[in-house]
């Protein structure tokens, strides 16, 4: 995948925070389509690494010992895009069938526009109703392998050299995001509830700390 929409505006090197307001002048949609490619091939490049680095990822291995249906994590049987939402599956499975199905639609360039295509055009879908709702799909199933990576992967990945620092980081980015956008409830936050109260509570101070130096 090659989209990097590089007519969306960045912000300069600085806290976590600082990287995921709003630049000046830029529009959320377009700033959240931009992210929900790139939180994408962040946590695919991690789920890779893993794959390749540990012989240990075991294909039984369960959150909390058991198989799940994707809608235990806040997959709904409605999604009609979730052919497997009534299939019990595995976490290993689970985190690869998500991750495809996100890989699906970006690379659809129905729906998520071609990076070559003309700035104005590509505006124009990011505001739409439909791409936005998209969008939430996106990263709501991104929360999911990102909780499922950090609760169940744990042990393995402590064993690969800078990964828990990198995913952690990762994660972290990708969380502060969410909560300046309000894009993934709280209520779907739940199952991963240990992971994010520090997170909440360092989003808070961070942003206060910010808003303070402005």
């Amino acid at each position: 995948m090659s989209k990097k929409y590089n007519f969306v505006k960045k912000n300069p090197i600085g806290t976590l925070v600082d990287a995921v307001v709003l630049p000046p002048g830029e529009s959320i949609a377009a700033w959240v389509a931009c992210h929900c490619v790139d939180f994408y091939k962040d946590v695919s490049a991690i789920w890779k690494w893993i794959l390749a680095t540990a012989a240990d990822v075991d294909p039984s291995i369960n959150i909390e010992g058991k198989k799940f249906r994707p809608d235990d994590l806040g997959f709904s049987h409605g999604d009609v895009e979730y052919r497997w939402s009534s299939e019990e599956v595995s976490a290993p499975e689970y985190v690869t069938r998500a991750l495809q199905w996100i890989g699906d639609q970006i690379n659809d360039e129905t729906k998520f526009p071609r990076d070559t295509i003309d700035e104005a055009e590509a505006r124009s879908i990011f505001q739409t109703p439909s791409f936005a709702a998209l969008c939430g799909q996106i990263f709501r199933r991104i929360f999911c392998v990102y909780g499922i990576l950090l609760t169940t992967f744990s042990s393995t990945v402590e064993t690969i050299d800078g990964m828990t620092i990198h995913l952690n980081m990762s994660f972290k980015h990708f969380m502060f995001f969410c909560m300046e956008f309000d894009i993934v409830s709280k209520e779907e936050m739940d199952p991963f509830e240990e992971l994010m109260q520090p997170l909440r509570k360092e989003y808070r101070l961070s942003k206060s700390e910010r808003e303070t130096s402005v």
